[in-house]
């Protein structure tokens, strides 16, 4: 099992979260659709040769972000992020994946 971050426009939160969860994430045992949100304020600056979802190059941005959690099944990951890279509005999203271990991990 994973766990998948990622940060998202508020304006796209919806979108991302439909498309991860029809991928298979967000589900465990006797539930699906499940995750953990939090609104925030992102910041970055494109840099010269990008192509910026939002803003200018060379301009500090600031934008309302969702940070978002879900879980993952080993055997759907490699497809979920890629599902997260193809809906995503941003260039380069931001995210994360931890690998999950439970008490039966440990000896």
């Amino acid at each position: 099992m994973y766990k998948l971050i990622f940060f998202v426009p508020a304006s796209h939160l919806e979108q991302v979260k439909s498309a991860l969860f029809d991928a298979g994430a967000g589900q465990y045992q006797g539930y699906d659709q499940c995750c953990w949100q939090v609104l925030g304020t992102g910041q970055f600056r494109p840099l010269p040769g990008s192509t910026p979802f939002l803003g200018s190059v060379s301009r500090l941005e600031t934008i309302s972000e969702y940070k978002v959690e879900l879980i993952c099944a080993e055997h759907l990951i490699k497809n979920v992020l890629q599902v997260l890279l193809n809906v995503h509005p941003y260039e380069q999203p931001a995210y994360e994946v931890y690998q999950i271990l439970s008490s039966g991990d440990f000896g």
